[in-house]
C-alpha cells in the first residue's frame, strides 16, 4: 500500500470522527448577591431554555466592591437555581468561591 494513500485514508477518518463529535456549548447567567425575585425568575427561565436546549448552564454570582460581604446570600441563590432546575439539569460542581466570582454549573439530563 503507499503511504500517502495509507496517510490521506487516515486524514479522512480523522475528519469523519470528529465531524461525528459533538461541541459541548455552555451558556452563562450572571447574578448579583442581592437579585430580585422577578428578575431571578427571568434569568431562570433562560436558564431552562438553555437546558433544554442541550447545553451546559454555567451561573455565578458577582459580587462588586464590598458586596462580598453577601457571599452567603450568593451561595443561597445558587443553590436554589439548583433546586428549581433539579428536573431539567443535574449540579455538575456546586457552588465555589472564585475570586469575587462564586460559580456553578449545571449540566442536561439527557
Amino acid at each position: 500500500m503507499d503511504y500517502k494513500k495509507f496517510l490521506y485514508e487516515q486524514k479522512k477518518r480523522e475528519k469523519a470522527l470528529k465531524a461525528k463529535a459533538s461541541k459541548v456549548v455552555v451558556k452563562e447567567i450572571r447574578f448579583g448577591p442581592q437579585t430580585d425575585d422577578h428578575d431571578y425568575e427571568f434569568k431562570k427561565k433562560h436558564a431552562e431554555k438553555f437546558l433544554k436546549d442541550g447545553a451546559k448552564l454555567k451561573a455565578f454570582v458577582f459580587f462588586k466592591g464590598r458586596s462580598i460581604v453577601f457571599k452567603e446570600q450568593g451561595q443561597i441563590l445558587l443553590l436554589r437555581l439548583a433546586q428549581d432546575l433539579e428536573e431539567l439539569g443535574k449540579v455538575e460542581q456546586m457552588p465555589k468561591l472564585e475570586g469575587k466570582r462564586m460559580t456553578m454549573f449545571i449540566a442536561p439530563k439527557k
